[in-house]
């Protein structure tokens, strides 16, 4: 339900299980950090889903068991955030709850049009994952991010561009191309320029 590409030093990770919105299983998520383990080293990463949902985040039997508080949602996002190509998140869709994690330690977010934001975790009585607050409200600012975590809102696709949460609005059917098309350089540069200037923009 994981699947994984790779041209050159491109990576690209597709999350594959359109019948369950794309809902994420323990399984899936360590292949997921496999994934992104295995690309830590190229020039650049694009992760996408099928369908027309990105992810709703955690699937609901395995929730309920314990996942959503599991350690290796942290896992995942860690080795997105440590890759020193350029990472791409090209959103076909709307992304909930745990699932954010990994698209906001992702340098870029591309979203279809049509994509809404979620991340119900007071609701459903759970902290969110450790490192996902901060991320989000170094992009959004924090009273955008307790919007969202705390006051259960849901943001559509135009309001998540206003906020920074994703950078571009892309037509779905030019998603892919799209973020292929903004590594192009990163693929055509020396590996030591691409994690140079990811390394700068950290400051």
């Amino acid at each position: 339900m994981i699947e994984v590409s790779i041209e050159g030093s491109l990576h690209r990770i597709t999350i594959n299980r359109p019948d369950k919105a794309n809902s994420l299983t323990k399984a899936m998520l360590v292949e997921l950090a496999e994934a992104f383990e295995a690309a830590r080293k190229a020039r650049a990463v694009i992760l996408t889903g099928t369908g027309k949902v990105f992810s709703a985040g955690a699937d609901l039997d395995e929730a309920r068991a314990g996942l959503a508080i599991d350690p290796v949602w942290e896992r995942l996002s860690a080795a997105v955030s440590v890759c020193e190509g350029m990472t791409i998140a090209a959103l076909n869709g709307t992304l909930a709850g745990g699932a954010m994690g990994m698209a906001l330690a992702c340098d870029v977010r591309l979203a279809v049009p049509a994509a809404k934001f979620f991340y119900p975790v007071m609701k459903l009585g759970f902290l969110p994952q450790p490192s996902d607050p901060g991320r989000m409200a170094a992009l959004i600012g924090p009273a955008r991010t307790k919007l969202i975590l705390m006051g259960g809102a849901k943001v559509l696709a135009e309001e998540a561009l206003s906020f920074g949460l994703v950078d571009r609005l892309v037509e779905a059917e030019g998603l892919l191309a799209e973020a292929e098309a903004l590594v192009a350089d990163c693929l055509a540069a020396r590996p030591e320029i691409v994690a140079g200037i990811k390394g700068l923009c950290r400051g």
